[in-house]
């Protein structure tokens, strides 16, 4: 039997503001996460190397079809929206000069150095 390819509008919708928001390729995230995970230990044993969350989980959604989200991953997607709009909004004075901004971004997968796209809008996440 044909799996059902239709995605709901909402998710839809969201998955155009996840993208738009984690403006970095998904090898560009991995390597960051790699980069922060290693830290000064270097790598530990586990099958993820140490990838700090959540961007190991968001790493994983951006290897997915949109039809594969699960629930969980919804969430996450929806939390990941809000959590950089909210740094966005908030940027701090020193803008990308502020290390602790700029990485919480990047741990994201959201490069504020990255010139947004003219056509892309955040929209809030109710």
């Amino acid at each position: 039997m044909a799996r059902q390819q239709r995605v709901e509008p909402e998710v839809e919708q969201l998955w155009q503001d996840f993208h738009n928001c984690v403006n970095v390729t998904s090898e560009q995230l991995r390597s960051w996460l790699l980069t922060q995970g290693s830290g000064e230990q270097a790598f530990g044993s586990e099958p993820d190397l140490g990838l700090p969350e959540p961007g190991r989980r968001i790493l994983a959604i951006l290897g997915k079809r949109k039809v594969d989200l699960t629930g969980d991953d919804i969430q996450l997607m929806r939390e990941t929206v809000g959590e950089i709009q909210d740094l966005v909004e908030t940027r701090p004075a020193a803008g990308v000069a502020d290390e602790d901004w700029r990485r919480a971004l990047l741990d994201l997968g959201h490069d504020p150095l990255i010139e947004p796209n003219t056509t892309t809008t955040y929209r809030r996440q109710p």
